[in-house]
């Protein structure tokens, strides 16, 4: 399968039959979305900065509710969770992703604000590729992104909904976020794109992956 980091909270996932979905898709945040195609688009929340699901060519069916699906041999589940640390009561709901491409599992924590538990670990276990938000202020923090990732152990994590360059939303750098793993954990990427395959993923350690933003 492949994984295109499409900037901010959005991502390409693509399966070896060819089913694509669109995790995220954002609007006016500074930098102008690339222009994809997909089967599918998913909302994590209702924010400008995760709904632009007309951005999206193609057609695609837009998942934005708790349940489980299936989209072109692609099983998609979709978890109830919180937008910050007060069971909603701020930000309201956001919805995780858990997608199976490939034999991999795949999990998207959209704008997840609440704090680690081990009821919502047991939910999105098992997971071999994490998507989390890092940048804080309205998501989890680089330090509670730690704990996630040592508590849900992935073979592979990939940061978003950190600053970068022309973004005009107040959240901080990924740097944070990596200081808190050794050098040799962490692969900075000049590609918005990298291809896995479920026989190179190892349990036996975490590799932090820092990605490009496709820009066209």
């Amino acid at each position: 399968m492949k994984i295109r980091y499409l900037g901010h909270s959005c991502f390409m996932l693509t399966e070896s039959t060819g089913t694509t979905i669109v995790t995220d898709p954002y609007g006016a945040i500074g930098y102008k979305m690339p222009s994809v195609k997909a089967d599918a688009v998913t909302v994590s929340h209702g924010h400008y900065d995760h709904n632009n699901v007309g951005a999206v060519k193609g057609s695609p069916v837009i998942f934005d509710e708790e349940g489980t699906y299936e989209i072109g041999g692609v099983d998609v589940t979709a978890i109830k969770s919180y937008h910050d640390d007060e069971n909603g009561e701020r930000r309201g709901d956001n919805l995780i992703f858990k997608f199976r491409m490939d034999g991999l599992e795949i999990c998207h924590l959209g704008d997840l604000g609440e704090e680690c538990s081990s009821a919502l670990i047991e939910m999105l276990l098992p997971v071999h590729v994490l998507l989390i938000p890092v940048g804080g202020n309205y998501t989890i923090d680089a330090e509670q992104a730690k704990e996630y990732v040592d508590r849900i152990m992935p073979a592979i994590v990939i940061p978003m909904h950190y600053k970068t360059k022309g973004l005009n939303i107040d959240v901080d750098k990924v740097d944070d976020f990596l200081d808190k793993f050794e050098s040799d954990e962490v692969e900075e990427l000049e590609d918005s794109e990298i291809e896995l395959f479920r026989d190179d993923i190892t349990e036996d350690s975490t590799k932090i992956i820092v990605m490009e933003r496709a820009k066209e």
